[in-house]
């Protein structure tokens, strides 16, 4: 399968240990695809070497075709938009400049921003629902107001590809479903490949198109979640016997652990 984004035989790590090996990964335009798995297991580390921000231990990552250490920093950035777990909020900043700063890999830092940025920061405020929040300053705004502010920061990049590491960490059920529901429209509607890292199982069905189980070092399952996220798969990701019970209407799963009490 050819996509924006294509990882070949990528091993993974940090310190001077591979935690995944040879894995081939693609992420389709228009798909979410997420990553599950046990903590430690090397999602966010996956996740942040198809970024950029570490470098492989083996193996390449292709975006829009091209090899990703041959591309510059900012080459980078107007293809791929990262957000990290916990990203820092500059000081009084409002939604709005935040959403500007997302154009400094079109523009650079000083440069006076064109009518073209101007109209990709109000695509990215609109498109987050995050317009109303515009002129608010982001360190005041509530946990899932803020996750929104973030999204417009990194769409304004207008990149292909996005990803994000568990970006519903601290959030309460709504704003997690409100957040899920933007990437998935992000996807869907505006033909991104999205990549995000979920602890969930029941939202990485839900709002997952494909899903990435890993666990022990290797990849565990890569296609539908129907497809991956079995009772099989599951025990042998998070050593737990669970059943799991799918729900025609909204194509996601629960799962119940199996006890001795049952």
């Amino acid at each position: 399968m050819s996509g924006p984004l294509v990882a070949e035989r990528l091993s993974v790590g940090h310190d001077g240990r591979t935690i995944l090996a040879d894995v081939d990964l693609t992420l389709p335009a228009s798909t979410v695809t997420v990553l599950v798995g046990p903590n430690g297991c090397g999602k966010s580390t996956m996740l942040r070497t198809l970024a950029g921000l570490q470098r492989p231990t083996g193996g390449q990552v292709r975006v829009l075709g091209d090899p990703l250490d041959k591309l510059s920093r900012r080459e980078l950035s107007q293809r791929l938009a990262f957000l990290p777990q916990t990203p820092l909020v500059p000081a009084g900043i409002t939604v709005r400049e935040l959403a500007r700063n997302g154009r400094y890999a079109h523009r650079g830092a000083f440069a006076r921003h064109t009518a073209e940025d101007l109209d990709a920061v109000e695509w990215a405020l609109r498109v987050t629902n995050a317009l109303p929040l515009a002129g608010k300053r982001v360190n005041e705004l509530s946990g899932g107001e803020r996750q929104r502010a973030w999204l417009a920061a990194v769409l304004a990049q207008k990149a292909d590809i996005l990803l994000l590491d568990e970006p519903t960490t601290y959030l309460d059920l709504r704003y997690q479903v409100e957040v899920l529901e933007v990437v998935r429209s992000l996807a869907h509607e505006h033909g991104m490949a999205c990549g995000l890292v979920l602890h969930d199982l029941g939202q990485a069905s839900s709002y997952g198109d494909r899903v990435m189980l890993t666990a022990g070092g290797e990849i565990l399952g890569h296609g539908t979640p129907a497809e991956v996220l079995t009772s099989e798969g599951i025990a042998r990701a998070f050593g737990l016997d669970v059943k799991v019970v799918h729900d025609s209407e909204t194509g996601g799963i629960a799962c119940f652990p199996r006890t001795s009490a049952n």
